[in-house]
């Protein structure tokens, strides 16, 4: 089965520093995969060459088997591949609704113009990507909020508004960059059925996470880095069991930055 995301032999340096050596893992699709590594590892640098941020310096990335090496952010994006950021971007004067209304404009087939003109087709698509916002917003328990300003709302429940805005656009593939960053433990619990809920739906998951505990509950296979090289892949129990991943775990300084 050909991956739906697929990294080979990929490597980025800046400078004299490797941030990224030899890396090689897949994703599957319908997939919950978890990469993750201490502070340091390498962990951003990935995510930023998948989405076109930086162009690897060797390597090869395909999405559907197709090469989209270098390709820019808004062909990465247009091609079903979407990302979340690690800080809350909301629209401060807007609700939850129509926070999670706008993500639909990436699905969107009606030119402005024609919204302006307000033909039968466009009246239609409208119709629908309203309808579509409501099971958004039901699917991922935002609907009793939905008329809220969404930055009155708790930092758990915006990032799970950002969650939701990001599926909008009908997504084939999020990528979840540290989605558990400062949430409490209620909230992290919280995460976890939020991340089953946006499976459910078809789309494919690749978390980047620092907090090794939230991967381990929700992931279907586990890619571990460490200073920008493979350690360890596999499940949760042949991870957490792998002495490579308890010593880069636990040998570590927790006050490095991640690259």
């Amino acid at each position: 089965m050909t991956a739906l995301l697929e990294l080979d032999g990929v490597g980025m340096s800046f400078g004299g520093l490797r941030a990224v050596d030899d890396l090689s893992f897949g994703v599957e699709e319908g997939q919950i995969v978890g990469l993750i590594g201490p502070n340091g590892a390498g962990k951003t640098t990935v995510f930023n060459l998948i989405t076109g941020v930086y162009k690897p310096k060797a390597g090869i990335i395909r999405w559907q088997g197709i090469e989209i090496t270098g390709a820019k952010p808004a062909r990465v994006a247009g091609l079903g591949l979407r990302r979340t950021f690690q800080t809350i971007r909301l629209f401060s004067d807007m609700s939850v609704f129509e926070n999670v209304r706008a993500g639909c404009h990436l699905a969107a087939r009606q030119q402005w113009w024609q919204g302006l003109l307000s033909l039968p087709a466009q009246r239609r698509e409208e119709a629908e990507l309203t309808a579509r916002t409501h099971e958004i917003l039901r699917r991922l328990d935002l609907d009793s909020v939905a008329d809220s300003p969404a930055t009155s709302l708790s930092y758990g429940v915006q990032r799970r508004v950002e969650l939701a805005r990001t599926l909008a656009g009908q997504p084939k593939l999020i990528i979840l960059d540290e989605p558990a960053a400062g949430l409490n433990e209620s909230e992290s619990a919280g995460l976890n059925e939020t991340i089953y809920a946006i499976r459910e739906t078809g789309v494919t998951i690749l978390l980047v996470e620092h907090d090794m505990n939230v991967v381990m509950q929700v992931s279907d296979h586990i890619v571990v880095i460490n200073f920008g090289r493979k350690i360890a892949e596999g499940d949760a129990a042949s991870v957490r069991a792998n002495p490579d991943v308890i010593e880069a775990y636990l040998g570590r300084d927790s006050d490095e930055e991640d690259v």
